[in-house]
């Protein structure tokens, strides 16, 4: 069986047809073998020529590599001047790392509604949130399964209450609005390169932005708040720490950048197919709104019959997951949040009804194939 990974046992399942199957390439072994040979494994060269070609990917003037994509939020927070006595508008369904970030920022994190079509922020609802709260100082979107979140009306927001934006963008590498790439909407984004991410590092982040002072301080911030403006390498001009990408995940990092269109163009077929054949079965689809790509870091169903449909392809060894079982705001570690107490009813009925099928790169024509029989023959036999 080939590897896969995936965040937990009771979220994803693993089995002949997995939900993810990271493809490394003999081009990235080729590249760590010569950093390892080279002697600079920590962060060095190879981690600016990454940083650079990430950002150029993204259309930013700016890249700030980070150990993951919760520091990289964290990191990114801390940069745009957001702590304590501050509230963020985020979504209540995303992984939890979202909403953490913020707490660990020492802000508050404050939960708005999802569009029920999309899954991501839905602008009415963050909007009532504001207007009915003083201590909102920002919007934190998440780009969810890789659909872009609606930043038109979120930036509208965001510009007449004079809050700052900050993309969650760890499940959309290469996602377009309107021609243009997600990760230079908002004052900062944050990507993740976790291995079941639409490209990796092996663990990693990035931070990309089009402002200066946000770059100077993220990069300073992750480098335990060293003056990164000139060459006194030992000054510290702020309280900072150690989220400094490898050199060795960089190497990695830079190789999958070069194949991201290759594998976008594969999941999207891998989608179209999906959307083709599940069409006339009794269970929601991907909703994609006009001048928006979707790259399907999940291909993601909603059905009343979520958790026998689970079951049925499990039982013929087809992996499936469940993201999110729990909305963020009924999490145990959020019992203690004021601000999740609120109800958010169409989160919590997506968090009942969503199912993701593999949809990665590397499935097969029959595995697609054979994803797709299975579920027909699970209503056939309704």
């Amino acid at each position: 069986m080939t590897p896969c990974w995936t965040r937990g046992a009771e979220s994803a399942r693993m089995t002949g047809i997995s939900i993810a199957n990271p493809d490394i390439g003999p081009d990235a072994y080729d590249r760590v073998h010569a950093i390892l040979e080279s002697g600079q494994l920590a962060d060095g060269p190879e981690v600016r020529q990454f940083e650079s070609a990430f950002a150029r990917y993204c259309g930013a003037d700016h890249g700030v590599a980070t150990t993951n994509g919760t520091t990289a939020l964290v990191t990114a927070l801390k940069a745009l001047d957001i702590g304590d006595g501050d509230a963020v508008v985020t979504t209540p369904f995303s992984f939890v790392a979202s909403a953490n970030a913020i707490r660990l920022a020492g802000a508050t994190p404050v939960f708005a509604d999802i569009n029920p079509e999309t899954y991501t922020l839905d602008p009415d609802a963050v909007e009532r949130v504001v207007r009915q709260r003083s201590d909102v100082v920002g919007l934190l979107p998440v780009h969810l399964y890789g659909l872009p979140a609606d930043m038109d009306r979120l930036l509208e927001i965001a510009a007449a209450h004079d809050l700052v934006v900050l993309e969650d963008a760890c499940q959309a590498h290469g996602a377009v609005i309107d021609g243009q790439p997600v990760g230079r909407f908002g004052d900062a984004a944050c990507f993740s390169f976790y291995p079941t991410k639409n490209m990796t590092t092996g663990e990693g982040g990035m931070i990309t932005t089009t402002r200066d002072d946000i770059a100077e301080r993220a990069a300073s911030h992750i480098n335990h708040g060293r003056d990164v403006s000139g060459d006194r390498g030992y000054d510290h001009v702020r309280l900072g720490n150690n989220h400094r990408l490898t050199s060795l995940a960089a190497a990695i990092g830079r190789s999958q950048l070069e194949r991201l269109p290759e594998f976008t163009h594969a999941r999207q077929a891998n989608a179209a197919t999906y959307d083709e054949r599940l069409a006339d079965l009794p269970l929601e689809t991907p909703s994609v709104p006009n001048g928006m790509e979707h790259v399907y870091h999940q291909y993601t169903i909603s059905t009343d019959e979520r958790d026998a449909l689970a079951s049925w392809l499990a039982d013929r060894d087809i992996g499936t997951g469940i993201y999110y079982p729990t909305p963020i705001h009924q999490q145990p570690a959020y019992d203690s949040v004021s601000t999740a107490a609120s109800s958010h009813p169409h989160a919590e009925a997506a968090a009942r009804r969503v199912l993701s099928l593999p949809v990665h790169p590397n499935l097969s024509d029959d595995e697609l194939e054979t994803v797709i029989e299975a579920i027909t023959a699970f209503y056939d036999h309704q």
